[in-house]
């Protein structure tokens, strides 16, 4: 069976019959492709024997459309998740605690003193309350944080998504984990960002365009709320955007999830992918496609 992996994908174990294939490999028999980047999804409609496109990430956004017609498409379910998780928590203490503060000072040598703030008891609302979603509560519940949970569908637990506009209205924090749908873009628009309370924190570790960033700087050009952005809409951000300048503002590019453990998690589950696939069992994680 022949597969086509990313530079530096480890063999793992895969049995001999496996063949690992650059990305400039010829197409004809190719089952299975592990892309990384845009220009590698372009590719699959070059591949007349394709079955399954494995990818390395939660989100799918970037890939699925250029997904043919029969292909099954997967994600990596939640090998990202802890990654993701930690950095959320950790956006969030370190607002809490005053870090970006702190760091400002110690350029200014500056020796100057403020009051930081506890979880506990603070108002967390997690929109889109996936397996990421559901680890950052994991971890922000020893804090004694507040946590509502809001999500496209509403169960019991969990808030559906059109309530977002009054549910951030008296929330300390807002965490944005939604992945990027025809849904989902501009879903923390102005109304929600308006509807933020003076003060508020707006976390966006899911995807850039989920929130309106026109809306989002003009909040934090009045200081009414602040911002951690692993994310951003366009990315790469731009030399001169307004969101580099902007303070009360954290960003980091797109590597949340990227830590060597969830990397690591990810490669092991494609492996017992292309294993499935090549004993014609079911796959996991199917986001499209016909599946098994």
């Amino acid at each position: 069976m022949r597969v086509l992996v990313p530079d530096g994908f480890p063999r793992g174990g895969l049995p001999a019959d496996v063949e690992l294939l650059p990305w400039d490999a010829p197409g004809e028999g190719v089952e299975v492709v592990v892309p990384v980047s845009d220009d590698a999804a372009r590719r699959l409609a070059e591949l007349p024997d394709l079955r399954v496109v494995q990818v390395l990430s939660a989100g799918v956004d970037w890939i699925a459309p250029h997904l043919p017609d029969g292909v099954t498409l997967c994600n990596a379910g939640d090998t990202r998740s802890p990654a993701v998780a930690q950095w959320v928590v950790g956006a969030i203490l370190a607002d809490a605690i005053g870090l970006r503060r702190a760091e400002d000072d110690r350029r200014e040598q500056r020796w100057e003193h403020w009051q930081p703030a506890e979880l506990a008891g603070r108002r967390v609302v997690i929109v889109g309350h996936g397996s990421i979603g559901r680890a950052v509560e994991r971890r922000l519940a020893p804090f004694g944080a507040r946590i509502v949970r809001v999500a496209r569908r509403e169960r019991p637990g969990v808030e559906r998504v059109e309530r977002l506009p009054e549910l951030v209205g008296d929330a300390d924090i807002v965490v944005v984990l939604a992945p990027l749908s025809d849904e989902t873009r501009g879903l923390v628009g102005p109304e929600v960002i308006a509807a933020m309370r003076q003060g508020a924190l707006l976390v966006n570790a899911g995807r850039g365009p989920v929130v309106d960033t026109d809306a989002l700087v003009a909040a934090l050009e009045q200081g009414r709320i602040r911002a951690a952005l692993d994310v951003t809409d366009p990315e790469p951000l731009p030399e001169g955007h307004p969101l580099w300048r902007l303070p009360g503002v954290l960003i980091t590019p797109h590597n949340a999830g990227d830590t060597p453990e969830a990397e690591a998690a990810a490669q092991a589950l494609a492996r017992a992918q292309i294993l499935r696939h090549r004993a014609g069992l079911d796959l996991r994680h199917v986001v499209s496609g016909p599946g098994r």
